[in-house]
């Protein structure tokens, strides 16, 4: 079973996207907390995305959009143009989420985390398809 799921991700773009960009929000997920010791929520957030971005970024170059490609600096400009975007929503859903949870969860850190969760994975279709044709074409 484990053997057809990885075939499955290797002979499936979208769902290598989801593994690749799994790993980038999970360097994102998990940096925010370090850098939420030294920042308040919404620098740490920025931090972390560029953490994100920067793995993603690589993962999603050498795994997931293969075949013809621009130079790594054209790519990597608009990879960011698109993620600055991602960020911009990742932002207003993590605040937003994480208001919302504070209403019914009273641990800060949890509503905080929760909320930049949720934020995290809020632009993935926008991003595949925006990477797909835009970025990687």
């Amino acid at each position: 079973m484990a053997s057809a799921l990885l075939k499955s991700i290797r002979d499936n773009q979208f769902l290598r996207f989801l593994a690749a960009g799994g790993a980038a929000a999970m360097a994102n997920f998990l940096s925010r907390f370090f850098f939420s010791r030294f920042m308040s929520y919404v620098p740490a957030i920025t931090l972390a995305f560029l953490v994100g971005l920067l793995t993603g970024f690589v993962l999603m170059r050498a795994f997931v959009f293969l075949g013809p490609k621009g130079t790594p600096a054209r790519q990597l400009s608009y990879f960011v143009a698109v993620n600055v975007a991602g960020l911009l929503l990742t932002i207003v859903v993590s605040v937003t989420m994480a208001r919302a949870a504070a209403l019914v969860l009273p641990d800060t850190q949890l509503d905080e985390g929760l909320g930049h969760l949720i934020g995290v994975a809020s632009p993935v279709l926008l991003s595949f398809y925006a990477h797909k044709h835009f970025t990687f074409r």
